[in-house]
């Protein structure tokens, strides 16, 4: 008669093959190797050595790495035997003195050299057995294979460096767009004198100021100071867009609030459907007094900074061109306009906002209108090439507190020797 099984054994009462039975069992049987073959098949390398560094046991894991047999190795050679000649030096000047003195030492990255000649990248531990009296009886050390962890570090190294090449081809390539972006020099006028400067925060992004300097039909001359919203390739195309639109406006109208009328009008309809991108400018138009030696100068700004004038006189004021809003931002953006009157000894002073929003570390917070106008009251009267400089210096000042690319234009009618006499 055939007997029933009893729960998921079979009528035998032996369990069925693949079960979980099966599986304890195997287990059962690893836990119950020796000791002696656990510390031979380890899967890193353990030998002890005497204090001078004769090695006593070694096993088969680490003579497998090395290729040698226990008779080549015991009572015969010493630790510092399978090291390379690097590796010997380091053990002699640095690993030998430091474990004697503190009784163990971890993870110090040797190599070994393996019997055929080649080189096992290893991390090594050491610690110093001591006898019931504290008296030191030999040394054990456990060996772990770096290879993989070489290989890794070597990788990762590698990466790193093509990593660092790339940062500085972007660099160069950064560099390289900026000044596209730029006048490579100010065009000479009769009668004044410019300067110009362009502070880089970051090098590793192209930023959104443009300024430029050009002649204009009559013996007038335009000029434009600008900061583009953002930074990178995408504010690159929109400064040269706004920079090649300006220039391009004040020929068909130099009248300042036209030239803004007519950018804001291209922005806005270039990027009204996609991501909104808007600027700030204030754009000039110099016209000379003939024979009073001075110029006329009409400014239209459309939301950036009021420019400073810096009076021969030594008197220094922001010009009155509030409210202008952000060009590109809406159809029809309101632009303020002033005129003003440029004499002999008098500096005009534009700017980006990354001046006034750097943050000083001496004063803890940023930097901001007033500081600056005290600044350059300070200054007053000046000539365009001190002023750029000196502003230079300020920039240089706030160090990494200069979060946003500057730019500073200068302009400035000199004076006569006979009005440096009076």
């Amino acid at each position: 008669m055939t007997g029933r099984p009893d729960g998921d054994g079979r009528s035998d009462g032996s369990l069925p093959p693949g079960r979980p039975g099966d599986d304890h069992a195997m287990f059962s049987a690893l836990l119950e190797d020796s000791a002696e073959d656990l510390y031979e098949h380890a899967p890193c390398g353990y030998l002890s050595t005497t204090l001078d560094g004769l090695i006593a046991k070694i096993n088969t894991t680490l003579l497998e790495w090395l290729g040698y047999t226990s008779g080549d190795l015991v009572g015969r050679r010493k630790f510092s035997d399978l090291l390379t000649v690097g590796g010997r030096l380091y053990h002699e000047t640095h690993f030998a003195p430091l474990l004697r003195m503190q009784g163990e030492i971890s993870g110090v990255a040797l190599e070994l050299r393996a019997a055929d000649g080649t080189r096992l990248p290893v991390l090594v531990t050491s610690t110093v057995r001591t006898g019931t009296g504290g008296e030191p009886l030999l040394i054990r050390t456990t060996v772990f294979d770096a290879r993989d962890r070489r290989a890794y570090e070597t990788e990762l190294l590698r990466a790193r460096q093509e990593s660092d090449r790339e940062r500085e081809r972007l660099k160069r390539l950064n560099a390289t767009l900026q000044k596209t972006l730029l006048p490579p020099t100010l065009v000479d006028v009769p009668g004044l004198d410019v300067a110009a400067h362009y502070h880089v925060a970051s090098a590793d992004e192209v930023g959104g100021d443009f300024y430029d300097l050009f002649p204009l039909s009559a013996g007038t001359w335009g000029f434009f100071l600008g900061d583009v919203c953002g930074k990178g390739a995408a504010a690159a195309a929109v400064t040269s867009l706004a920079r090649y639109t300006l220039r391009a406006a004040a020929v068909y109208n130099p009248d300042p609030a036209a030239v803004l009328t007519n950018l804001n009008t291209v922005l806005n309809h270039e990027y009204h459907d996609q991501d909104p991108r808007f600027c700030t400018v204030i754009f000039g138009l110099l016209t000379p007094d003939g024979d009073e030696r001075g110029f006329t100068v009409g400014l239209a700004s459309g939301g950036h900074p009021p420019a400073l004038l810096l009076r021969a006189d030594g008197r220094a004021d922001y010009l009155p061109t509030p409210g202008g809003q952000l060009i590109g931002v809406l159809p029809d953006a309101h632009i303020t306009t002033t005129t003003v009157r440029l004499d002999p000894g008098d500096t005009l002073l534009l700017y980006t906002d990354g001046l006034t929003e750097a943050h000083s570390a001496s004063a803890g917070r940023r930097y901001g209108d007033e500081a600056l106008l005290e600044f350059t009251q300070e200054l007053a009267p000046t000539t365009a090439h001190d002023a750029v400089a000196a502003i230079r210096d300020l920039l240089d000042t706030f160090g990494t507190g200069v979060d946003d690319d500057t730019a500073v234009l200068a302009l400035n009618v000199p004076r006569s020797t006979g009005d440096e006499r009076k």
